[in-house]
């Protein structure tokens, strides 16, 4: 009888080891962008509209590359990041993910997400550069900067010249005779209006108040890039490509500029409870329209496009909630 009691026992803590307990905390630490994006200004959103719905949420700060990290560790139970990011993570083998993660799902695909290379017009006129191809295969000695290391943008950024362009742009942009500095959202756009910098590079949203801003302090220019780069960025990264189309923004007047495209998303630890996850989207979808007060880009969630296919994982809670909200429509 002892015996059976023992294995008995045994088995029941091998099987709740392997199945594991979904976690339902009290208090979600939801992890947001630095200051001055849209990231910034959305976390706060979405954290007040989950605590007035679902449960306490608090907005911390946080960096794309980061997000992920401490979802999978735990150490923050979901934030913003790019869907090509969470890609390369659950995949592994590229820095800084070589080794794959486990606990960082998808919540939400919530809207496109554009990489922008904004130059100075004067420095676009002296050089005579027709895009970011022209200027690398000229090594043109240029001004650059991009945010801070762990952020999308410096992701997408390194990303661009790695597998576009085959460089390591903290180097060759210094060879060329350049600089690299590191800045914020809006330190960057003074840095480009005083003629600090001929060009600022970082990835938001498909109409970006940061771009209207820098084209209200001085005359730039976005600087788009050939197919066959963007496919190899593709082939890479999951990315795809974009169109920036005369009409949104006014250094773009006739023809539209490529540029790489991608999602910001949702990033969520895998351990949360599927139920807490599902009431997540519920109240987020339910809210769209407040959501979109914060940031316009939000009118872009579309539970046909929430879930990203195969091979990149969703989180249970997620896919039930999409589901039958692209159901319903």
């Amino acid at each position: 009888m002892k015996r059976s009691f023992i294995v008995s026992l045994a088995l029941i803590c091998v099987f709740f080891t392997s199945v594991g307990f979904a976690d339902t905390p009290s208090q979600l630490r939801f992890m947001a962008g630095p200051p001055g994006g849209n990231w910034f200004a959305l976390g706060g959103a979405l954290a007040d509209l989950w605590t007035q719905t679902v449960i306490p949420t608090t907005s911390i700060s946080g960096g794309a590359i980061a997000n992920i990290i401490n979802a999978d560790k735990g150490k923050g139970d979901l934030g913003f990041s790019n869907t090509s990011m969470v890609a390369v993570a659950q995949k592994g083998g590229m820095p800084p993910f070589e080794t794959p993660v486990e606990n960082a799902t998808i919540l939400a695909n919530l809207y496109t997400q554009y990489t922008y290379f904004i130059a100075r017009k004067d420095f676009v006129e002296k050089h005579n550069i027709k895009s970011l191809d022209d200027l690398v295969a000229r090594k043109i000695p240029t001004r650059f900067a991009t945010l801070k290391t762990g952020t999308g943008s410096e992701f997408m950024v390194n990303a661009v010249f790695k597998s576009g362009f085959g460089l390591d742009y903290r180097k060759a942009l210094k060879e060329w005779g350049g600089s690299v500095e590191y800045a914020s959202y809006s330190d960057g756009a003074d840095l480009i209006a005083d003629n600090h910098l001929d060009v600022f590079a970082f990835s938001v949203g498909k109409v970006a108040s940061i771009v209207m801003q820098i084209e209200s302090q001085t005359d730039v220019v976005i600087l788009g890039m050939e197919q066959e780069t963007l496919d190899k960025i593709g082939v890479d990264y999951g990315t795809v490509t974009f169109t920036v189309d005369p009409g949104i923004y006014k250094s773009v007047k006739d023809e539209p500029v490529k540029v790489v495209g991608d999602y910001t998303c949702i990033v969520v630890r895998n351990d949360l409870d599927e139920d807490l996850v599902y009431n997540l989207c519920k109240a987020m979808h339910e809210n769209q329209d407040t959501l979109a007060k914060a940031v316009v880009d939000m009118k872009e969630l579309d539970p046909a496009t929430a879930i990203p296919g195969d091979p990149i994982k969703s989180h249970a809670g997620a896919v039930k909630y999409w589901t039958e909200a692209a159901s319903k429509k």
